[in-house]
């Protein structure tokens, strides 16, 4: 082992262990998404719900940019809608824009399920960190930002 692999073997354990850690972040954070999804209506697939939330989050939008922002197939995202929408959780009207299209938004009784299945989610990780400092989230905050891609905004 030469003197460059032996000073790179430190850090190659610490990007292993990062590596890890975000794993079973991701993997805790799909579990609960599964479960919001299930708390907002367990006789609908977690696709939908990941529709749901993302109409929460951005507004409505029509089924097109709804498929590629969720990254699902057109013909899944419309089935689902139409799921939604038999339920009570989407609306689907023409476009006030250019009164041809189609804009899927939520439904009042959709936007407080959705509210309900969240504030579920968001407990888990608000437990978590209920005994942490302010200045432990800041710097956590900080350098998930950093992590992300996002270091460079200002507060």
């Amino acid at each position: 082992m030469n003197h460059n692999e032996k000073n790179h073997a430190p850090r190659e354990k610490l990007e292993m262990e990062l590596g890890e850690q975000l794993s079973a972040l991701l993997s805790a954070a799909h579990a609960l998404n599964v479960r919001a999804a299930a708390k907002f209506d367990a006789s609908l697939q977690p696709a939908a719900f990941h529709i749901v939330r993302w109409l929460y989050s951005y507004g409505p939008t029509n089924a097109a940019a709804l498929a590629e922002s969720t990254a699902m197939d057109r013909s899944s995202v419309s089935r689902l809608i139409k799921q939604l929408q038999s339920l009570g959780y989407v609306d689907r009207e023409v476009s006030p824009s250019d009164g041809r299209g189609i804009v899927v938004s939520l439904t009042g009784y959709g936007h407080q399920k959705v509210i309900d299945a969240l504030q579920e989610k968001g407990s888990v990780f608000y437990e978590r960190i209920s005994e942490w400092e302010d200045s432990e989230l800041q710097d956590f905050i900080q350098m998930l930002s950093h992590f992300n891609g996002f270091s460079n905004r200002s507060d």
